[in-house]
């Protein structure tokens, strides 16, 4: 397995506020990278996840402050007094680069404050395609986001084989080295410490497990579409007598959303009024599209052949090409949070209208982009951005259709037609 490490486009981040801020909590999903990232910058490192290290700090939380900065606390939610005692060490104006927190889960039990103004989240997730380094990237999100539509080039072999393979196997960097049985060895044993271990330290006792992994399940099968709770929890049906309570599984997906294993892309409001009619459910995604596979009993065979396993709970296109955009909003997070922007989606009650993406710079201006599983673009693929075009005029800085073949181009009409691999921050 490789084990050297995989430089992140969060590292340009943390290289920006790390000199000029006190505290900074980064913070994502187990096996994300998280510790190791933190650990390249710190020069006292405090272990939390080790148990003696973890009893010192229980019993004399002051001693976290001892040490040459930046000094790490990793997983400080199973001390939930750190979070408390770096931010009063802020409050009295201590110096820049001080600490690094890292967290896999936000603690059941909240700090007694936020931390906002005194300590900056960060959020890591997992690879983006770009850091995969499938091929060389030629189109940059920045320069999309500043709104001059540049001209688009660039080619990659990187084929539809090449993103399912990519599906399966998981942007969790310790996985890279696996494959085969070994991987999927390793994301049930993923899903297993979520299930069994994960829940009792949010202070959750799951009594039948096998009724939250058929919820787990039902999620996965509703990857990238706006299916509503209910009918998530209708799917997770085995039988009408075994259909979970809500009350069940509203505490499951809060702590499965504090473990940062669930993470929606949230709907688009716009604040203007020519959008009235906007549906806000969220789009269902988990932190890494290899999950869903695992829990769908699916391989890139499988995908590749267009298997559908488990439940089916909306309709939205073909699994795969779920599978497909949920591996792009996960990279395209990435390189929105590198330049300051948020993704939402679009949708109208009723879906007349969607659009995949939104990219919403701080000003409300947004980059637009329908993911497609395809080679080719037509015109019925981009009629949704056009129709966006029209409404909200000026507002659009850019649209793109994000596809599956080689060639990253501008079509005549100005929509740009960009190959997933090769996007980057």
């Amino acid at each position: 397995m490789n084990t050297h490490y995989l430089k992140r486009i969060v590292d340009r981040e943390l290289d920006e506020l790390l000199p000029q801020l006190p505290a900074i909590s980064l913070e994502g999903p187990k096996g994300v990278g998280k510790t190791e990232t933190a650990r390249r910058r710190a020069n006292t490192i405090n272990e939390l996840d080790d148990p003696a290290q973890r009893a010192i700090a229980e019993a004399d939380p002051l001693r976290l402050l001892s040490g040459q900065p930046p000094i790490l606390i990793d997983e400080w939610q199973r001390v939930p007094a750190s979070w408390d005692i770096v931010r009063r060490a802020v409050d009295a104006a201590c110096p820049p680069s001080r600490f690094l927190l890292t967290s896999s889960a936000s603690p059941a039990t909240a700090p007694s404050h936020s931390g906002a103004g005194r300590i900056v989240t960060v959020r890591m997730r997992p690879l983006s395609l770009a850091e995969r380094k499938l091929t060389q990237p030629t189109v940059s999100m920045g320069e999309l986001l500043l709104g001059k539509r540049p001209g688009l080039d660039g080619s990659c072999q990187t084929g539809l084989e090449d993103y399912v393979a990519e599906i399966v196997q998981s942007g969790l960097p310790g996985l890279r080295g696996y494959s085969g049985r070994a991987l999927r060895a390793q994301l049930d044993g993923y899903l297993h410490r979520i299930i069994e271990r994960d829940f009792k330290e949010q202070g959750l006792t799951v009594r039948r497990p096998e009724t939250l992994r058929r919820w787990l399940i039902a999620y996965a099968a509703a990857t990238a579409t706006s299916a509503s709770f209910e009918a998530i929890r209708d799917a997770a049906t085995s039988g009408e007598g075994d259909k979970p309570a809500k009350t069940t599984t509203q505490p499951w997906h809060d702590a499965l959303a504090r473990l940062w294993v669930l993470d929606p892309v949230p709907a688009w409001l716009p604040t203007q009024n020519e959008l009235n009619r906007l549906a806000q459910a969220p789009k269902h995604h988990l932190a890494d599209p290899a999950l869903a596979v695992r829990l769908l009993g699916l391989d890139a065979d499988g995908l590749l052949e267009g298997s559908e396993t488990g439940p089916r709970v909306a309709r939205g296109g073909s699994l795969l090409g779920r599978l497909f955009e949920s591996l792009v909003t996960l990279s395209l997070r990435v390189y929105a949070q590198a330049n300051e922007a948020q993704v939402r989606h679009l949708r109208l009650h009723g879906g007349q209208r969607e659009i995949d993406l939104i990219i919403e710079r701080p000003d409300r201006r947004v980059l637009a982009l329908e993911v497609k599983l395809s080679r080719t673009v037509g015109d019925d693929d981009v009629r949704q951005l056009l129709w966006l075009r029209d409404q909200i005029g000026d507002q659009l800085l850019d649209a793109l259709v994000v596809h599956t073949g080689p060639q990253a181009y501008r079509r005549r009409d100005g929509i740009g037609v960009v190959p997933a691999a090769l996007l980057t921050a």
